[in-house]
């Protein structure tokens, strides 16, 4: 029954440590802006999120063996960076945009924080419950 309580929390976790690693991401991105040849990285939010909490079909590596290491795994740390399309040509062959990749932190920034926000009202409703109120 506790497994059950604790889901969303879990789910809620993984999205805010994704949240947390885009924000580093970006935050890099955006401190190379100047840096001669810097490609812009990033991953997709959605597909991370549903790799890690096992809603997409992830290809693994059996494991025959309980002492066996599981090979490609999804992790909340490492999610699949990508490259992001370049939309003004520069020089310098540098690809990032500055304006959209402001856009983006900003909004990272508030979707983890609407995110930490659930996860307090969350704990508050069970917190009531637990007590009684």
């Amino acid at each position: 029954m506790l497994e059950q309580m604790t889901a969303r929390l879990d789910f809620h976790g993984d999205a805010l440590m994704l949240r947390s690693h885009r924000q580093q991401v970006l935050a890099s991105n955006i401190a190379n802006a100047d840096t001669p040849g810097y490609v812009a990285r990033d991953f997709d939010f959605a597909d991370a999120l549903k790799s890690v909490s096992g809603g997409a079909d992830v290809k693994t590596a059996a494991v025959t063996h309980a002492s066996h290491m599981r090979l490609n795994a999804p992790s909340v740390q490492n999610p699949e960076l990508a490259y992001t399309v370049q939309t003004q040509p520069s020089q310098d062959g540098n690809s990032v945009d500055l304006d959209q990749q402001r856009a983006n932190f900003v909004d990272n920034s508030i979707r983890y924080e609407s995110t930490l926000r659930f996860i307090n009202g969350h704990v508050k409703t069970m917190l009531s419950a637990i007590t009684g109120q």
